[in-house]
């Protein structure tokens, strides 16, 4: 795998324009969804951002979903205890209600009115955040940890990635023990080798990637 220098910004305005592609077309009156992956660690909610301000600098409407706005309440997460790293790979994301709320409005011929969030880790309570109309022509950026291997739709998906030890060093001291589901998830759905765009983060002063699918 071949790695290049480049910064979050000019990485999102690639992304950007990569997506804007005009012999890249989205269907007529369609959606397009950008999946961007890795553990909290990771700050995929940074390049989430910057690619969103990008794309709405070039007149395309975006909207960002993060996962967290989708987790499971905590009676479900924590039913087999709280470090738990089956349930955490397989029943801490409410992976139902992304694909009924986020990705099914954005299907084709759907209606674009997405969810952005449903439930509050914090209060362990439904957000009822009001849906939001995503214009079609417009970008769904879906950010968050285990985001591929799910089937999810993305018409590009980037991984960011960090060793063991950068994980370790970057996760706050009471979730390390998610150190063992991301290790199980790099094995066993190898990420970096899915996505389209995989990122080296390990110091996010100074990312690395392997640059833009073809089309």
């Amino acid at each position: 795998m071949h790695w290049e220098a480049i910064t979050w910004q000019r990485m999102a305005e690639r992304l950007a324009g990569h997506l804007d592609d005009p012999g890249n077309p989205p269907e007529p009156g369609g959606w397009r969804r950008v999946g961007v992956d890795g553990a909290p660690a990771a700050g995929t909610g940074v390049l989430a951002g910057l690619l969103a301000e990008e794309l709405r600098s070039r007149g395309r409407p975006a909207l960002v979903v993060p996962t967290a706005g989708f987790l499971r309440p905590a009676s479900l997460r924590f039913e087999y205890g709280r470090q738990d790293v089956d349930a955490y790979l397989g029943g801490w994301y409410d992976t139902a209600a992304l694909w009924r709320e986020v990705f099914g409005p954005t299907d084709p011929g759907g209606s674009g009115r997405v969810l952005p969030d449903l439930w509050d880790p914090v209060t362990d309570r439904a957000t009822r955040s009001p849906y939001v109309e995503l214009p079609p022509g417009g970008v769904l950026v879906v950010h968050g940890p285990l985001l591929l291997g799910q089937w999810y739709p993305f018409d590009l998906s980037v991984h960011i990635r960090l060793s063991p030890g950068a994980l370790a060093r970057r996760t706050e001291e009471l979730e390390r023990w998610t150190a063992a589901a991301f290790a199980r998830y790099e094995a066993e759905v190898d990420p970096a080798a899915g996505a389209d765009v995989a990122v080296r983060a390990d110091d996010p002063r100074h990312p690395a990637w392997t640059g833009l699918p073809a089309h």
